[in-house]
């Protein structure tokens, strides 16, 4: 915030001299809704991007600790993969290898950019989340599979019954570090041309022409990002000791 306040100070100075008129504070404003308008389509993607990721890296996870050892190799070889490649050329190759048009029932549908950008940060979501329920699961004590064993569960009614209800409190937390990086991690699609918030800011500064205001318009849609994902953070930290979480 004091970096901000600091931008904005700067700017105003050079702004009274040499483009008398309209204040930086004034144009922040004028340009809120549209800010606002691409920060939304940023919470969007990564809402979405979560939830296709939280469900793929539930399945994927259980495929790490499968006893079929294809199964289990295969989701090993999926989860080090989309860890360790790079978010950027995952986008790209989302963007720009999948199809732009699909036909449905006869239909033609465009599909737009940013559900391909979606896609692509939901993959690396999808091996991390993978990860987080393997382990979770792995941290259970074995005395509850014997258990399980013991009054006639099978496998799945062990896992779905008494293994996976003890997963969730340990999972929340990083699911919710996950879910901030995913976040932060949004503006990655304004470089393949998705019309997001910091796409959005570029276009408004073009638009102004005035090299002052380079500084105050990222750090107005920095403050943005930093009040929506501070309160996660504080709230992953609490639940990290509520639930003796390790990270």
């Amino acid at each position: 915030m004091s970096a901000f306040l600091l931008g904005l100070t700067a700017a105003a100075a050079p702004q009274t001299a040499t483009a008398p008129g309209e204040s930086v504070f004034a144009t922040l404003l004028r340009w809120t809704p549209l800010i606002a308008r691409g920060f939304a389509l940023n919470l969007a993607i990564s809402f979405l991007a979560m939830a296709i990721g939280t469900v793929a890296g539930v399945a994927l996870g259980l495929a790490r600790i499968s006893l079929m050892a294809p199964v289990r190799g295969g989701a090993w070889i999926t989860v080090q993969f989309f860890r360790n490649a790079p978010w950027l050329a995952l986008l790209f190759f989302c963007v720009y290898a999948l199809p732009h048009h699909i036909s449905l029932f006869g239909v033609r549908l465009v599909v737009p950019d940013w559900t391909k950008a979606t896609l692509g940060l939901a993959l690396p979501v999808m091996a991390n989340v993978a990860e987080i329920v393997r382990g979770a699961i792995q941290g259970i004590p074995n005395t509850q599979w014997q258990a399980a064993r013991a009054v006639g569960l099978n496998r799945f009614l062990t896992l779905r019954l008494v293994i996976l209800p003890q997963c969730i409190k340990p999972c929340v937390p990083p699911w919710m570090n996950w879910y901030a990086i995913l976040t932060m991690a949004t503006p990655l699609a304004s470089i393949v041309g998705v019309a997001e918030a910091v796409q959005l800011t570029s276009e408004a500064l073009v638009a102004e022409a005035r090299y002052e205001l380079l500084m105050p318009m990222y750090l107005y849609l920095l403050v943005w990002f930093f009040i929506y994902c501070y309160p996660i953070a504080l709230w992953t930290e609490r639940l990290e000791k509520k639930y003796g979480v390790i990270q």
